[in-house]
């Protein structure tokens, strides 16, 4: 029951002892510290509060209508409270006072309604927080038994027609995507979700369009926040540093060096947007349709250089982002100019993954890196995304952000050349190899990255492309990859099982051993991938010497460990060959470390010549034939992954 001694705003104008609803019956606070107090509001008694509703006329509910607003406000902001008896009570008095005031005015309109219990000057603020707290009331979206009566009343057809439609995507489309988001992962494992199916349907062009643009608003403003942030943080420092003095350049490398040593991502970038990514993953892992979309080209809008006056924005939303402005939703056309790059949804999401893959340490981006890979596994799963990321017609300039470091330099973003997305995919998937060797080893994003390697090599394969990329730089990543595992083996053991992710990255080099003769650009491909074999060689000894001992003991790691061994055939095979033709040559010659030139002249390594200049033939090697590209790899989010 309501309690009668709590304190209450006066009724004004209507005196207490002609009002028929006396101050001591409806809970209206009369003050800031009353509304704070930590059992506001209190519990109801809807039936006295609806009846006392019902017994005014409507001259006297208008006289009330501010008090009314009132606590339709507290009541849902303590929606978000996580004192779960403020939170009933709150949903119990939202509830008295829609059925109270509805019926009350049931000749009235609904804008009449509205304007009774919310307001117009606040109503789309108040009623956006209220869906939103109604839909986040639980931290496990399927525990919410509220969206039950979404399932079977479906807002499905209305959220797409918000997309579709220019004016209230540019108003309600960060929204709408969110919402559906939302509403596709509840309980999408236990029962079966209508808006699954109906998602995974939609062909209708301007509604996929509409989504696409807005998730692409939505990741090109953080890649902009993240930019403007970046240039102030570091322009900062440099201008202020060569204000005060003529600094050599021998000072300036010194500076700068400090100044990566000292570098912390976390603290220039925005906070990730996982909503809009869950959003994107959704559409194109449910919909093939979707993407169609990723590949569209437009105009690259460059991040102004002029100052602009900054602007107030509305506070965070619960889901922790801040929609795209209004303006850049309205733009159903971008003008066109020359001077701009081409962009897509494709190019602004690999950019916004290389910012978030850069520090993982935090849960929210570690969060969604793991989403950028899995969106990234759906991707080159499909067989239309390969073939446009390698249309060698489509080329792009990709400037990805990359993590500074001392032992090299900061790439300058005019510098980067014109080619196949699939070089940027490839690119973003060494830069997180070799950055994230850590104590702290995130092997689920490692087992995930080395997946979506094997899974674009094996298209090149099967479509026989012969890709223009520096190959080097991935297979140095991938054996200093072997060698810390080699390295960290007692500590990474006991979290994690390393002998599955040695096994992808040592049949990766199978790969290109037995087949790299149908995706390799070129015969000189061949001798290069040898030489980084063979002069990593003690790398491999180690690995084998490492899977060998643990697969001749009885023990949990007895059964991987020997599939590692016996996936080093080849790899073996061509160190065990060719090390004593180079120990030789290096004898004759009186040569204690050999050149890169120095160890191809006397190894002619390609298997396309049949023998090398010592007269050996190289045809003697066998090669163990291993086919892994009809794997299937796991896409879907995991069940807790509804939270």
């Amino acid at each position: 029951p309501l309690p009668l001694s709590l304190p209450t705003l006066p009724l004004a104008p209507l005196s207490p002892s002609s009002s028929p609803l006396s101050r001591s019956t409806l809970p209206f606070p009369s003050t800031l510290s009353q509304l704070s107090h930590p059992l506001y509001p209190p519990q109801v008694n809807l039936e006295y509060l609806e009846a006392k509703l019902e017994s005014l006329d409507g001259d006297e509910v208008m006289k009330i209508k501010d008090n009314i607003n009132s606590l339709f406000h507290h009541c849902v902001q303590a929606l978000a409270e996580e004192h779960q008896i403020k939170v009933v009570n709150a949903l119990q008095t939202l509830c008295a006072l829609f059925r109270g005031v509805h019926q009350k005015n049931k000749s009235a309109s609904g804008f009449d309604i509205i304007n009774m219990l919310v307001g117009f000057d606040k109503a789309e603020l108040r009623m956006k927080v209220c869906v939103v707290s109604v839909l986040q009331v639980t931290d496990n979206i399927s525990q919410n038994t509220i969206l039950e009566y979404v399932m079977i009343n479906s807002i499905f057809e209305a959220i797409l027609q918000i997309l579709s439609d220019v004016s209230t995507r540019g108003q309600h489309g960060y929204d709408a995507v969110v919402l559906l988001a939302l509403l596709v992962n509840y309980r999408k494992y236990e029962s079966v979700n209508p808006y699954i199916v109906k998602l995974s349907i939609v062909d209708d062009e301007p509604t996929l369009d509409g989504m696409g643009l807005v998730v692409g608003q939505a990741l090109t403003e953080y890649n902009r926040q993240y930019k403007d942030k970046e240039e102030e943080n570091h322009g900062g420092f440099f201008s202020t540093l060569t204000s005060m003095c003529d600094v050599t350049n021998t000072i300036w490398n010194h500076c700068s060096n400090w100044l990566i040593l000292t570098f912390d991502p976390s603290l220039i970038s925005p906070r990730t947007n996982e909503a809009i990514l869950l959003a994107l993953y959704e559409a194109v892992h449910l919909n093939r349709n979707f993407i169609t979309v990723l590949a569209q080209s437009h105009p690259e809008i460059d991040i102004p250089t002029t100052p602009i006056t900054p602007v107030l924005t509305t506070p965070t939303t619960p889901l922790g982002t801040t929609p795209p402005s209004m303006d850049m939703m309205n733009s159903s056309e971008l003008p066109l100019d020359p001077n701009l790059q081409t962009s897509n949804l494709l190019i602004t999401f690999l950019k916004y993954s290389s910012i978030v893959m850069q520090d993982t340490k935090d849960e929210h981006r570690l969060n969604s890196a793991r989403l950028c890979l899995i969106i990234l596994t759906c991707i080159t799963e499909d067989q239309y995304a390969d073939a446009f990321l390698h249309d060698d017609n489509m080329n792009f300039r990709v400037n990805l952000h990359r993590m500074p470091m001392r032992h090299r330099k900061k790439a300058a973003e005019k510098n980067v050349p014109s080619r196949p997305l699939v070089c940027a995919v490839l690119d973003l998937m060494v830069e997180f190899i070799v950055t994230h060797m850590m104590k702290d080893f995130p092997m689920d994003l490692y087992m995930r990255c080395v997946q979506v390697i094997h899974k674009l090599i094996c298209y090149q394969k099967k479509c026989r492309i012969r890709l223009h990329y520096t190959w080097r730089e991935l297979w140095s990543a991938l054996i200093n990859l072997l060698k810390f595992l080699l390295s960290n083996e007692t500590v990474l053991l006991a979290k994690h099982n390393i002998f599955h992710l040695a096994l992808l990255v040592v049949n990766l080099f199978n790969m290109f051993i037995t087949y790299g003769d149908t995706f390799l650009p070129t015969s000189n491909s061949y001798d290069e991938l040898y030489y980084e074999i063979v002069r990593m060689h003690q790398i491999f000894d180690n690995l084998y010497c490492m899977v060998l001992r643990v697969s001749t003991n009885a023990g949990q790691w007895k059964e991987p460990a020997s599939k590692v061994t016996h996936s080093l055939v080849n790899v073996r095979a061509i160190i065990n060959h060719f090390n004593p033709k180079i120990e030789s040559y290096a004898a004759v010659n009186h040569i204690s470390q050999l050149s890169e030139d120095q160890v191809n002249t006397p190894l002619m390594m390609s298997p396309h010549t049949p023998y090398d200049v010592t007269g050996h033939s190289i045809m003697n090697l066998n090669f163990l034939i291993r086919s892994d590209c009809n794997v299937k790899l796991q896409v879907g989010l995991s069940p807790k992954w509804q939270k």
